[in-house]
């Protein structure tokens, strides 16, 4: 949250510029405060641990969110009961009338896929379209921005040689963006993916900017100037077991399987993992909750253009 001064004190020009919010008192005096209206499209198999991870990140604020979770209408889920979604989840058509401060698209298991056999392909482009108009700011995840990527700038995901898969040092590129207020200078992040997208791409297109990348994973975080669009590449969100659950599974399954870069201790699986990437994750989330959607979506959430 902002620190209120008063209008006039020194320390607000220096602290702007050193990327710290201040909110002056006559913008204190007239702002108004409401619940933030999100939006979860939840495309992961194992849905209960995806809210999960992303419920706890939303809740590290002092701000009242309101969460809406959506199931893919075109599509049947097979690793949880039709009961747990009717309970918990709606559809896309019963919300589609209405707007809402933010959307999470989180990642799917279906990268190796090309967009166009994805069997819910064209709701999904239905809800990005959507979103456009009808969500302030949107945060895809892993393939979530990749599909968001392709869908709304035309950038092209490439099959990687071998998957990538564990925790990367990124670097921040931007060190006046509010989103990456509070980063250090290098902090980690897991992924875990087949398919990727490529810098030289993303920098053809104008309207986007790289403000987090990697050496080893590439482009981590892109985004819109206005950051109404935000593309995630890796599981900023994943919990501390989670890459070791996909390397130990795909193990009993006989896969091949490397394990996860930087991840377990001393690099041995009998080991606890070493988790490097929580306090960035929240930092994340933080920074999208307060910058780009509670300071900037409009109070009457009906103006959103």
């Amino acid at each position: 949250m902002p620190i209120k001064i008063p209008d006039n004190l020194p320390a607000a020009k220096v602290l702007q510029n050193e990327n710290i919010f201040v909110m002056t008192e006559d913008r204190a005096n007239s702002q108004q405060i409401r619940p933030l209206k999100i939006v979860i499209l939840n495309l992961m198999p194992k849905k209960t641990v995806t809210e999960t991870q992303l419920i706890r990140l939303l809740s590290n604020t002092p701000l009242q969110v309101d969460i809406t979770l959506v199931n893919m209408k075109s599509h049947k889920s097979k690793n949880i009961s039709e009961e747990y979604l009717a309970k918990f989840y709606t559809y896309f058509d019963d919300i589609k009338h209405e707007k809402f401060d933010g959307l999470i698209v989180t990642g799917a298991p279906v990268e190796t896929m090309e967009f166009d056999e994805v069997d819910y392909i064209d709701e999904l482009r239905g809800i990005m379209e959507w979103s456009v108009h009808n969500v302030y700011s949107t945060l895809h995840i892993c393939w979530g921005a990749q599909v968001g990527l392709n869908y709304h700038y035309n950038v092209k995901k490439y099959e990687l040689k071998e998957k990538m898969f564990g925790v990367f040092k990124h670097t921040v590129n931007d060190d006046k963006c509010p989103l990456l207020r509070g980063m250090d200078d290098e902090f980690y992040a897991p992924h875990s993916r087949h398919t990727g997208v490529k810098a030289e791409d993303i920098k053809k297109i104008s309207k986007l900017k790289i403000v987090s990348e990697s050496e080893k994973a590439g482009p981590y975080i892109v985004m819109t100037e206005d950051g109404r669009q935000i593309f995630v590449t890796g599981h900023p969100e994943y919990d501390s077991n989670t890459l070791g659950d996909e390397y130990f599974r795909d193990l009993s399954k006989g896969l091949e399987i490397k394990k996860p870069y930087h991840y377990f201790k001393d690099d041995d699986p009998e080991k606890k993992p070493m988790v490097t990437w929580k306090s960035a994750a929240n930092i994340l989330f933080y920074n999208w909750l307060n910058y780009y959607v509670y300071q900037e979506t409009p109070f009457e959430i009906e103006n959103i253009k």
